[in-house]
């Protein structure tokens, strides 16, 4: 009866996510109810069981729709700016401009997903990478499902520096010692591999998939690891910028090996474009609205920073001046300005943006109060440890850099974002590390790469991406296609953590 007991808090903590899975992978309701079904169960939890205090209760699910509310405006933002795109027919001219470049198509992806996303990552960060390249690469002719699961395997690695250092700078705040930046970009090498599960992903099924595969695979380890290790070679700067400066670097490197050939298979393929009619819109007018949005990205960041307006009462939430959505709806208003195209647009597209984003803005504002009702939890009645605790109770042990990783990567499941992620399990990690003896800055550098291979799996940035490229409730499918090599990663990471 006893050991029942000692159990049942952990069980009860671990059931909201168990019938999650559940019902994600077998049921076949919509992510809609099954995340408000996950929230029924935590509320009821928490409030039965860890008796929560009901104003804490209310600043948890407060909290969490002000998280999924600054979501909103960059899901509502990246489908507004892309609408107009389409409007212009500017995705549809980036095609045939990049074959200037490679006429691969496993090229062209890479040079999208791989090196385009992680400078989007560096600079902004919270779902807009996915956003902007997965329609880019409908372009080039993937279909959608395909375009969102290359796009979230992108939007990666990079995560460790995302949004200008945000999951070290405020997400570990001052948990961070001085080698945890360090110690995250060596551990961030793992990333080396991410190329080349694009590359298998565009092969597999094709005829000749195991040439096509092999012959491709230097020049996709050859792109992970330019990335890396220019991440390494800048963080000294701050982790503010390896993945700003790393992905400019390594962009300029992999264009270079493109232009000399280097590690470029000569062999003709079914990957090589058949070639494109060549667009009405010149190339300067093409790239313009991405300039723009580039350049109004960098400007903000570092004219804003981390200013805001703060929720009052117990909501301890901030609205960052600086969010991408804001900058997204920017772009896209100078970008209809500059094609002169009609009032009617503007009008069009806000429309479709709002239809789009409703239901992923929902499901987000579930997830997340979930989430802020775990943490929160620990302000009870009852005396007990937080959800969160019990959740994690058994990995406080000689294992720790091997759990390091996968509960990070569970935070940015469940939350969409590394830094939140970081905020919810940091002090747990920092306090496990010390208990253990292990140096603090390694299992935290662990967590937050294994945080920022966990965006591929983040149901926020899937469910940005689905609204953006208009499909709908296929979340199983997106996990199923990215599951393998997040798990690959967070696997590799553990075995290096324990060994290392």
């Amino acid at each position: 009866m006893i050991l029942v007991m000692s159990l049942l808090p952990i069980l009860l903590a671990a059931l909201p996510f168990f019938v999650f899975i559940v019902l994600l992978f077998w049921g076949k309701l919509k992510m809609i109810w099954i995340s408000l079904i996950a929230l029924i169960f935590v509320g009821a939890t928490a409030g039965f069981y860890w008796k929560i205090k009901p104003d804490f209760f209310i600043a948890s699910v407060g909290k969490g729709f002000f998280v999924a509310l600054d979501i909103f405006f960059i899901i509502f933002g990246a489908i507004f700016f892309l609408e107009i795109l389409k409007e212009t027919k500017v995705t549809e001219n980036i095609g045939f401009y990049l074959e200037s470049i490679s006429k691969d198509l496993r090229i062209q992806v890479i040079l999208l997903a791989w090196f385009f996303e992680n400078f989007l990552e560096g600079t902004a960060g919270f779902g807009t990478p996915a956003t902007v390249v997965a329609p880019l690469l409908i372009g080039l002719g993937i279909n959608p499902l395909s375009a969102v699961i290359l796009s979230l395997l992108g939007n990666s690695t990079a995560g460790v520096f995302g949004a200008a250092g945000a999951p070290i700078k405020i997400g570990f705040g001052e948990l961070a010692g001085s080698q945890l930046p360090f110690k995250a970009s060596l551990y961030g090498l793992v990333g080396i591999i991410i190329p080349v599960f694009m590359l298998w992903f565009l092969v597999k099924g094709k005829e000749d998939q195991k040439r096509s595969f092999l012959e491709m695979l230097p020049f996709a380890l050859w792109s992970g690891l330019v990335f890396a290790a220019s991440s390494v070679l800048t963080v000294f700067l701050g982790p503010e910028f390896p993945s700003i400066l790393g992905s400019a670097l390594s962009l300029v490197i992999i264009l270079l090996s493109i232009k000399t050939g280097l590690f470029v298979p000569k062999r003709n393929s079914g990957f090589i474009s058949s070639g494109r009619a060549a667009p009405e819109i010149p190339l300067k007018k093409t790239i313009f609205p991405y300039i723009v949005l580039i350049s109004l990205l960098i400007i903000g960041k570092v004219v804003l920073g981390p200013s805001g307006l703060s929720v009052p009462l117990m909501v301890k939430h901030t609205f960052s001046f600086f969010n991408p959505g804001f900058v997204l709806i920017l772009a896209g208003i100078v970008t209809i300005l500059f094609y002169k195209v009609s009032t009617k647009t503007f009008f069009n597209s806000s429309k479709i943006a709002l239809e789009k984003s409703i239901e992923p803005f929902l499901v987000i504002v579930f997830m997340s109060s979930m989430a802020q009702i775990m943490v929160n939890s620990a302000q009870n009645i009852s005396g007990m440890k937080s959800m969160i605790d019990f959740l994690v109770i058994g990995v406080r042990n000689a294992f720790l850099p091997l759990w390091a990783p996968l509960i990070g990567a569970f935070g940015s499941f469940l939350t969409g974002s590394v830094t939140i992620s970081n905020l919810m399990f940091g002090n747990f990690f920092a306090a496990a590390a010390r208990e253990l003896n292990f140096n603090v800055d390694k299992i935290l550098a662990l967590a937050v790469v294994g945080g920022a291979v966990g965006n591929m799996i983040a149901l926020a940035d899937i469910l940005i991406a689905e609204a953006v490229v208009g499909i709908k409730h296929r979340e199983k499918d997106v996990i199923k296609g990215v599951i393998v090599p997040c798990l690959i990663c967070i696997g590799l990471l553990g075995l290096i953590g324990l060994s290392i």
